[in-house]
């Protein structure tokens, strides 16, 4: 681990933000330029204090997960977020298999969505970072980790967790919608990566899925007009927008109500009390 040139490359990319480059609002008193070292600890959910110590070049080796949060953070592009593993005395990530990596484009996007619920996806399905109002809509799914990080993994494992959000009448066609999603990422990336382990896995646990998987659908539908059952709240039909990367490794799924409507309303009121007055279900 080269600690000089981790912390002079942490110092350059946070003195190169600015607040509203990533969804802050500029105070009248800031001095510095860039952002504060608080500023970037909270955007990768981790202390100040040991963003701190990786700046003043007496940190531990950060793991994998932490760059990937500081990678989000500091939106970095692929060459940059390449260059900080390295220097970590890390591999740099595959980027045709993917990680947690996210397109710094649909960062800005999604930092610009704020009174709409909005989430970045892999093509596996895992939620990589979600908006306030997606939290309070879907609940917080940070703390999840391996396969369960996929909502389709979810969906076929947990069942009487996950199909609560929707109504009963729309569970096959949601479970088709998965497979297929999961059929289409399984052909891009390969037996033998991630999306063939997921399947593998799948098809042990779950005898409804092992069955929709030989129907051989493929489609990534995300342009869509649904009902999300909330727990406090009661149904709200929603459209699904969907913006993807070049690569379609990731996409910004954005969740809008018709204007002067119940759900619209709905929406405002989830943005106004937020996500612990209410405490939603789980995505």
């Amino acid at each position: 681990m080269d600690r000089d040139a981790l912390a002079g490359f942490l110092v350059s990319r946070r003195n190169n933000l600015q607040p509203s480059d990533v969804g802050l609002v500029t105070g009248a008193r800031r001095r510095t330029a860039g952002l504060r070292r608080e500023e970037i600890a909270q955007l990768a959910t981790m202390s100040t204090d040991y963003y701190t110590r990786l700046e003043q070049r007496r940190g531990p080796q950060p793991s994998t997960q932490m760059l990937a949060a500081l990678a989000r953070a500091l939106r970095l592009t692929p060459d940059e977020r390449d260059y900080m593993y390295r220097v970590t005395g890390h591999s740099a990530p595959d980027r045709v298999v993917g990680s947690d990596y996210i397109a710094p484009g649909l960062l800005r996007v999604l930092d610009r969505l704020t009174g709409t619920p909005a989430l970045i996806l892999s093509a596996l399905g895992e939620t990589l970072v979600q908006n306030d109002s997606a939290r309070a809509l879907f609940g917080d799914v940070s703390h999840l980790t391996g396969f369960e990080r996929s909502a389709i993994y979810r969906w076929f494992t947990q069942p009487d967790v996950e199909r609560r959000r929707y109504p009963e009448d729309d569970h096959d066609r949601q479970s088709r919608a998965q497979v297929a999603s999961l059929r289409a990422a399984y052909g891009v990336m390969g037996a033998r990566s991630r999306a063939g382990e997921m399947v593998r896995e799948l098809c042990r646990r779950s005898e409804e899925f092992a069955a929709l998987w030989e129907t051989h659908l493929v489609s990534r539908r995300f342009e869509d007009h649904k009902t999300l059952i909330h727990p406090e709240l009661g149904p709200i039909e929603v459209d699904c927008q969907a913006l993807f990367t070049e690569d379609e490794a990731q996409v910004l799924l954005v969740l809008t109500a018709a204007p002067r409507t119940d759900a619209a309303e709905k929406i405002e009121l989830l943005n106004v009390l937020g996500t612990q007055q209410l405490n939603p279900s789980r995505e």
